[in-house]
């Protein structure tokens, strides 16, 4: 193989196996000479790859962790494989994951070929992930096409439904996306509104970026983060928690999002008390899915929708 970068790209593939390569092997399988070999291994090494070279009657190289993470060459299953992975991280936002894999997912898919795009899309169709019910899950295809936008820093159209169900369409420059660990927000400046704004992903339809750049303007806050829970402090007014359950801490904790974890009181009951925006009816339905006997002590109006939806549910089986 005479073509360097061609050869190079070859020998890294073979490096990226997990496991030592002798330097006479990698030199039959390029057909070259290990001297070639060795000055191939030198120009990974410029390139930022940790080869390491191993001493003895024959010597070897492998590839080793670094100080940073090169690029890496993925054949068709493994490109397939990672990317259905990343869908699955970015669209149902597990915890600590999620916007790392919506920014993988967005790099990975901007240069994957038509042909494996397809089997992607084929296989996340034929497939329903098990949740845990907190109705988080958006398409995979607008997250990557919000994160690509605020990336690349341009105008984004979409259309937008609102709580009370008005539908509208927006046109923003998209700051930052922001994982509340159940569910999306795009932080964005509305240019339409002439104000800042986030919107829930789930309700954010037909994403487009226009092409048109902008420059990011300044944040009316530390950062998206705390735009957002100001934002959803102003719409929704925050009430103070206080639950137990006869059940583990560990076993609700597994059943409810990460902001809302309980404190064990003994080795089978645990109480939750957190301050949350969450709306009474959300917290109501949250609470029966953990599927353990609990008691509200507050905040009242938690305790009345509770007390009004117990009664509905029995009176629907009653007869």
């Amino acid at each position: 193989m005479t073509d360097t970068p061609a050869r190079l790209l070859h020998l890294l593939s073979l490096l990226q196996t997990p496991r030592e390569w002798p330097g006479s092997e990698l030199a039959e399988r390029l057909s070259v000479s290990p001297r070639t070999i060795r000055r191939d291994i030198d120009r990974l090494r410029d390139l930022g790859y940790p080869v390491e070279a191993t001493l003895g009657a024959v010597g070897g190289y492998r590839l080793v962790a670094g100080t940073a993470m090169p690029p890496l060459l993925l054949d068709d299953e493994e490109a397939v494989a990672i990317a259905v992975g990343l869908r699955a991280g970015a669209g149902h936002a597990i915890e600590g994951v999620e916007e790392a894999s919506v920014r993988a997912l967005a790099k990975l898919e901007q240069v994957l070929p038509a042909r494996l795009r397809h089997r992607v899309s084929t296989l996340q169709n034929a497939t329903i992930p098990l949740t845990r019910g907190d109705g988080a899950t958006v398409a995979p295809a607008t997250l990557t096409a919000l994160a690509g936008a605020v990336t690349g820093r341009e105008k984004l159209r979409f259309g937008y439904r609102a709580g009370d169900g008005a539908e509208t369409k927006r046109l923003v420059e998209p700051y930052r996306l922001v994982s509340t660990g159940y569910r999306w927000y795009l932080v964005a400046y509305d240019l339409g509104r002439a104000d800042w704004r986030t919107f829930r992903v789930d309700r954010v339809s037909d994403p487009l970026a226009t092409g048109a750049r902008f420059t990011p303007r300044e944040l009316p806050a530390d950062d998206a983060a705390q735009m957002l829970t100001r934002s959803t402090a102003r719409s929704q007014p925050e009430l103070d928690l206080d639950v137990s359950f006869e059940a583990p801490a560990d076993f609700v904790t597994a059943r409810l999002p990460a902001h809302l974890a309980p404190a064990a009181t003994g080795p089978a009951t645990c109480r939750l008390r957190a301050r949350t925006a969450d709306s009474v009816e959300w917290l109501a339905l949250r609470l029966a899915l953990v599927d353990a006997p609990f008691t509200v002590y507050g905040p009242e109006p938690l305790r009345a929708y509770v007390e009004g939806l117990a009664g509905r549910l029995a009176a629907s089986v009653r007869g």
